[in-house]
């Protein structure tokens, strides 16, 4: 089948919307150009339905195809940038200071709206495709506020897809497996309380300074001693925080700042309580209190296995069976796409962009000559789903 001869033909098009998403982001709930953009397009491709504000900025697009079946099928991409200045150098960079598109879901979205301009104009399927434009997917639960504003009761779906792009993987390359695709994450803040003074009499002290600083090696134990070595855990400290702004002043206070990832939930469980048990008893081995929360940002994503023989077949349709890699390895990294496959079977695939800066880095592009890869293969799994 190959890509879509169309879509080929219109890749400065799409490019277009690409790198004007580029130039006007928005970070979680605030993707109103994305949106607005979404919106519109949508409107002008003649969809049946289409829908704003749905769990703040997500937008869904209804599209009814020429012969009647009740199957349904969505396909998902992420709209928001990321708070980080951007360092490409290119012509179209963000015009919004502090703020890109650091991860390529502006090339995701037009993506997406490539595959819904084609379907629009052919609806050579038998059903109904939910176009789903989801808000806020970098740890600020854009597909919870969806869900929780009755995405999936309003848009029925008997499967759900999506893609990412990947610099570092072959370009135009697919991969996926089924099961464990992704990891789960969960945000930790750690507060410290001991009894501050000064530097000269630290007989009079909690070092709160001192705590915060054996919590960090201590709970390097709970991957190390309480998983069982077959299983997966990180945990990671990103911030730790116990200062004075002085010389001669020992802190009261220490905030720590991280993350746990996992791919079971059990293992996540087991992880958070006996980081509970680490603080509490390093802080209270030296005189202090500490006390953990927890934000679940992502659930583990989970390949359903059929919905992943269909995503791997159309993608050898669309790509050859020589670019397709079914046993691509699990990605510690996190997406909150899992949780729509918690409830809705799915399949997540990522499509290799070739060499570059990786996402979340200053310097990071979407590579615009996938846009017409993952496109296509949007449009042959509708085809091949709804035939």
């Amino acid at each position: 089948m190959g890509l879509v001869e169309d879509i080929v033909a219109q890749e400065s098009t799409f490019v277009g919307w690409r790198r004007a998403m580029h130039e006007n982001p928005g970070i979680g709930f605030q993707e109103t150009f994305a949106a607005e953009l979404v919106a519109r397009s949508l409107r002008d491709f003649g969809f049946d339905e289409v829908h704003a504000g749905i769990g703040g900025t997500g937008v869904v697009g209804v599209l009814r195809g020429k012969r009647e079946s009740n199957r349904a099928i969505g396909l998902r991409a992420d709209m928001d940038a990321l708070p980080i200045q951007e360092e490409t150098g290119k012509p179209y960079a963000s015009k919004v200071p502090g703020v890109m598109h650091a991860c390529g879901h502006d090339g995701h979205t037009a993506t997406l709206l490539a595959a819904a301009w084609h379907l629009a104009r052919t609806r050579d399927f038998a059903g109904t495709v939910h176009f789903i434009f989801q808000p806020a997917e970098e740890g600020l639960g854009g597909a919870l506020a969806m869900i929780r504003d009755g995405l999936l009761e309003r848009f029925p779906c008997d499967r759900l897809y999506a893609y990412h792009n990947f610099p570092g993987m072959e370009q135009g390359h697919i991969y996926s497996n089924t099961g464990r695709a992704m990891a789960g994450c969960s945000f930790f803040t750690i507060r410290v309380q001991g009894r501050g003074g000064h530097a000269a009499l630290p007989q009079t002290t909690i070092d709160a300074a001192q705590i915060a600083a054996n919590l960090v090696v201590t709970a390097q134990s709970v991957v190390a001693r309480n998983l069982d070595p077959l299983e997966t855990g990180i945990l990671s400290f990103t911030d730790v925080y116990a200062g004075t702004n002085s010389h001669n002043v020992i802190p009261d206070k220490a905030t720590l700042k991280g993350c746990l990832r996992y791919f079971d939930k059990a293992v996540g469980a087991l992880m958070k309580r006996r980081l509970d048990e680490v603080a509490q008893g390093v802080a209270a081995t030296y005189g202090g209190e500490a006390s953990v929360e927890y934000d679940d940002n992502f659930v583990p994503l989970v390949n359903d296995a059929e919905a992943t023989r269909v995503a791997l077949a159309v993608a050898a349709q669309v790509v050859g069976p020589q670019r397709v890699h079914a046993d691509a390895p699990p990605l510690t990294g996190s997406e909150d796409f899992a949780f729509m496959t918690e409830r809705v079977p799915g399949s997540y695939v990522l499509v290799g962009a070739g060499p570059g800066a990786m996402p979340h880095n200053p310097g990071y592009d979407f590579n615009d000559a996938i846009l017409t890869v993952a496109a296509s293969y949007f449009c042959r799994l509708v085809e091949t789903e709804l035939a």
